[in-house]
């Protein structure tokens, strides 16, 4: 059966890797710099998607900060984010979706808003550096998704003509949306919104769906 995509885009956060504990962790070596009280796990969670800068508005949001604290908490947030990765786990299959990816010499490229520093430290720590022929973080350009500049320069990068974005959130899928790509929603990763609100193509829980999807029998 001809392949029906030429290239996989994945995010990184929420789809291929959990990485809240660590930004949780970040978050909170961050606050104790500033004697601030600490936050949950639950809501780190709530604040990722969008950056770091985001991040660090949500949480000054909760913890009723002013606007004259975002620039030192980010400061030391991206200090801290940016060796944040021992306590990030790969989900489980993606490895070997990844690989199958490959073998099938399908495309593979990232596009996240993390910023690239981190990312490429999280890659490193992973041994993913090489794993993809494109890597976009949030800092890459001038503009971070659901803008679809990012998406559509590592599609342009690639060189495919069918491309498929893989990612968990509201984020991800409006900037397939805008992008005009077919969308593929990992399910339990950081999303906010019920499933049934996210426009897809294909929804999964465990990556192994997502390759019997892609190469079916």
């Amino acid at each position: 059966m001809p392949q029906r995509f030429d290239a996989i885009i994945f995010d990184l956060d929420g789809t291929l890797v959990d990485s809240a504990p660590d930004i949780h962790a970040a978050a909170n070596r961050t606050l104790s710099d500033h004697g601030l009280s600490q936050v949950t796990l639950a809501q780190a969670r709530g604040y990722v998607g969008h950056g770091a800068a985001i991040f660090v508005t949500r949480m000054r949001a909760d913890l009723d900060l002013g606007e004259e604290m975002q620039a030192p908490l980010l400061e030391r947030f991206l200090h801290h984010y940016e060796t944040a990765h021992d306590l990030t786990v790969p989900y489980t299959g993606a490895v070997q979706l990844m690989d199958r990816i490959v073998a099938e010499k399908v495309g593979l490229a990232l596009v996240t808003n993390k910023p690239i520093g981190p990312t490429n430290s999280l890659l490193k720590h992973l041994g993913w550096t090489d794993r993809f022929a494109v890597t976009l973080g949030g800092d890459s350009l001038p503009v971070r998704k659901p803008n679809p500049a990012p998406l559509q320069k590592a599609i342009a990068d690639l060189g495919c003509t069918a491309p498929l974005f893989v990612g968990d959130s509201e984020v991800d899928a409006e900037t397939a949306a805008r992008a005009g790509v077919p969308f593929a929603l990992f399910t339990e990763g950081y999303r906010k919104s019920p499933v049934a609100q996210l426009p897809h193509m294909f929804g999964f829980a465990e990556h192994d769906r997502l390759a019997e999807w892609l190469f079916p029998a």
